[in-house]
């Protein structure tokens, strides 16, 4: 689905009685998702999101203060999501040429995604924000830092040179995600994941088994 394809941000939620303070804050972040996904963090407005929710701007800033605590908020769950991805996958299979498989469909599937959670994190308008940098740079980091693990501890690479590999394959699998998504390509995602996915294992694959 493409933005244009999306739900009218201007259609408001219907107004509803109180929720607990926890379902009211995963109701507005689900809100601001949709606004900030399609506008972008500069030309999106509390107004909007607030419009978005059903909910009054007091409300709003009850859970939120401003505009950048609520974009972090929701960047960090949107990383925390892709990171959590990235280990569960990883620890799906002691093979190594399925965990490779496994790790780049997160990619896929995560820009695939119809919530567009991606674009906060791969295509943010306000990287130079120091604090929203910092988020969007920790999914490559600690994504590779697991991949790292797994190489050295199967190849016996120094942790410098298993890091190293580690980010190729991060980088791999973000550009070639957001390239297949952006180019609007007719290639199925699963086909595409796992056309990404051997040209990594026939890379990483070529370094021996350590015992």
């Amino acid at each position: 689905m493409t933005i244009e394809q999306r739900p009218d941000l201007d259609a408001a939620r219907p107004r509803g009685g109180r929720l607990p303070r926890k379902a009211r804050r995963a109701q507005l972040l689900e809100s601001a998702l949709e606004v900030f996904a399609a506008q972008g963090y500069h030309a999106a407005a509390m107004d909007d999101i607030a419009v978005r929710a059903g909910v009054s701007k007091p409300v709003l800033y009850q859970h939120f203060p401003g505009k950048l605590d609520l974009y972090l908020a929701l960047l960090e769950v949107s990383c925390d999501t892709i990171i959590h991805n990235c280990r569960q996958a990883l620890l799906s299979t002691q093979d190594n040429k399925q965990r490779v498989a496994a790790t780049m469909d997160v990619f896929f599937d995560y820009v695939a995604s119809e919530t567009g959670a991606f674009r906060l994190v791969f295509e943010s308008d306000l990287t130079n924000e120091p604090s929203v940098r910092e988020q969007v740079e920790r999914v490559t980091t600690e994504c590779a830092e697991l991949i790292t693990q797994v190489i050295a501890e199967d190849t016996g690479l120094p942790a410098e040179a298993s890091h190293l590999l580690a980010v190729a394959l991060v980088g791999m699998a973000q550009v070639s995600a957001r390239y297949w998504l952006a180019d609007e390509s007719t290639t199925p995602r699963e086909k595409a994941a796992a056309l990404i996915a051997g040209l990594a294992w026939r890379g990483i694959g070529g370094y021996p088994r350590h015992d």
